[in-house]
């Protein structure tokens, strides 16, 4: 498969550079327009010449769209984690594994919010979680817990061999509301004025 790739590669970034210099050609006028006229008049004349092209440009667009087809493969790849069971292939959104750690992170006391960006690579798993922390937090204590529980119920969830790494960078650190705050009933404007006819 990788052989295949790289002759797709080599095929389509070979007309490419071929179509650049003949482009940049035109433009310095190294290429004048009767050349360009009197090699159309020749391949319209000549059978063969056009058969040839007509092949060629096929060629191109077959590689062109296994091309395509081979970079939005890898792209979906990228958004998915996949394993193999007895009866067929899994495949889990990264999208999904950010709200799971959205939701099992709620239950530490001292994080307030957290987002989290998934990817999946050849080494395995990256995390970079962006968090915001209640005031008065054992900043290193709550970042290696959080890390600790992400780590261990995705193992447990996804049976995970490849390594997990977390990165958390603390956006912002916030202080707690106080229970009399939320007690305060919040001041109604214009309680006192009077209504008149």
């Amino acid at each position: 498969m990788r052989i295949i790739k790289r002759i797709i590669t080599l095929v389509v970034g070979l007309f490419f550079i071929a179509l650049s210099l003949f482009v940049l050609a035109v433009s310095l006028k190294l290429i004048s327009a009767q050349d360009i006229a009197g090699m159309l008049e020749l391949i319209g004349e000549n059978y063969k010449l056009r058969l040839t092209l007509g092949i060629i440009g096929c060629s191109l667009m077959l590689f062109s769209f296994l091309g395509i087809q081979l970079t939005l493969g890898k792209l979906q790849r990228e958004k998915t984690i996949a394993f193999t069971n007895p009866d067929g292939q899994v495949t889990v959104s990264l999208h999904a594994i950010e709200d799971f750690i959205h939701k099992i992170v709620r239950g530490i006391e001292e994080v307030k919010e957290l987002k989290a960006d998934v990817v999946a690579t050849k080494k395995g798993i990256q995390i970079n979680a962006r968090v915001i922390l209640w005031g008065n937090t054992d900043i290193p204590a709550t970042t290696e817990k959080i890390q600790q529980l992400i780590k261990t119920r995705l193992q447990e969830m996804l049976s995970l061999e490849e390594a997990i790494q977390i990165k958390i960078h603390v956006v912002k650190i916030v202080e707690k509301p106080s229970a009399s705050a939320k007690e305060q009933a919040p001041e109604i404007p214009f309680r006192s004025y009077e209504y008149k006819k």
